[in-house]
């Protein structure tokens, strides 16, 4: 385990000239409009992981932020949990359902625990989408003393050619986009930097322990298809153009064409966790 060194700069992930991700609203509600996608293509989560933040827990109800069309949810119900979903998104909410998640729709800062107590808040590359600061303290308010917070991200590393094409694949289409930067080194080492002002904002709330750094490496193979089916459902895509869009799925399939028509992708699982003080 490692402790986070605090970060320095605002809270809320990448800032971009659009402002932090949580005010990115039409970027954050773009994943409903194929919640079925969604929920076929994301990747899931290590077990292990699942299993540690179970572990480390004082029960077993979770309560699970963001939790979108509810990959997350139900990893932590295989678990033996008890998990109430929170998501935004009616029809994220509704695909969740569909898969035996209870849900409550609403902004997880807006949100009411409503007397409510729990063993465990997690989120699931969703944690970036919450006011950092404000999401802590409804966490903080949310959890029984010694409860835990887990939020958590699945960083790409790809093999090392392939993350170069695709870097030249999105340079190409959108030449303006920080993407083609992205693939330019590990994904995991951006996904540290919003770890850090996840750790920040749960120290600036306040009732919560020192935040930890858990990691879990993984991989997963994927076809020419499944990886393009993926793709579709990153954020943001929405907002790209439409042909800009045909050339990155097309430049894309051709790089994995390239490589033999299938890859493993790497993952390394990056959670960042904090433990509910007493009061």
């Amino acid at each position: 385990m490692t402790t986070l060194p605090p970060e320095p700069s605002e809270p809320g992930g990448p800032v971009t000239a659009a402002g932090p991700p949580h005010l990115q609203r039409q970027v954050a509600e773009g994943f409903g409009a194929d919640a079925g996608r969604y929920d076929r293509a994301r990747p899931t989560y290590p077990a292990d992981l699942v299993a540690r933040i179970v572990a480390a827990s004082p029960g077993r109800d979770v309560v699970d932020v963001g939790c979108g069309t509810g990959i997350s949810s139900r990893l932590f119900q295989a678990a033996g949990c008890r998990v109430l979903g929170v998501e935004p998104d009616p029809r994220m909410a509704e695909q969740a359902r569909q898969g035996g998640t209870e849900v409550e729709v609403a902004k997880f800062e807006d949100w009411d625990p409503a007397g409510r107590s729990f063993d465990t808040v997690i989120a699931a590359q969703a944690w970036h989408w919450v006011d950092l600061v404000a999401g802590a303290a409804k966490a903080a308010a949310a959890l029984r003393p010694g409860g835990r917070l887990a939020v958590f991200w699945n960083a790409f590393n790809p093999p090392l050619e392939l993350r170069e094409a695709f870097g030249a694949v999105y340079q190409r289409a959108l030449p303006d986009s920080p993407l083609a930067g992205f693939w330019s080194r590990p994904a995991v080492d951006t996904y540290r930097a919003g770890g850090g002002r996840a750790a920040d904002g749960m120290r600036q709330a306040g009732g919560f322990g020192e935040p930890e750094e858990w990691l879990a490496d993984w991989a997963r193979p994927y076809t020419r298809d499944e990886w393009l089916d993926l793709v579709p459902t990153l954020g943001g895509w929405g907002q790209f153009p439409g042909p800009a869009q045909a050339e990155i799925l097309a430049g894309l399939g051709a790089s994995v064409d390239a490589a033999g028509g299938a890859f493993t992708m790497g993952y390394t699982t990056l959670a960042v966790t904090a433990v509910r003080l007493a009061p």
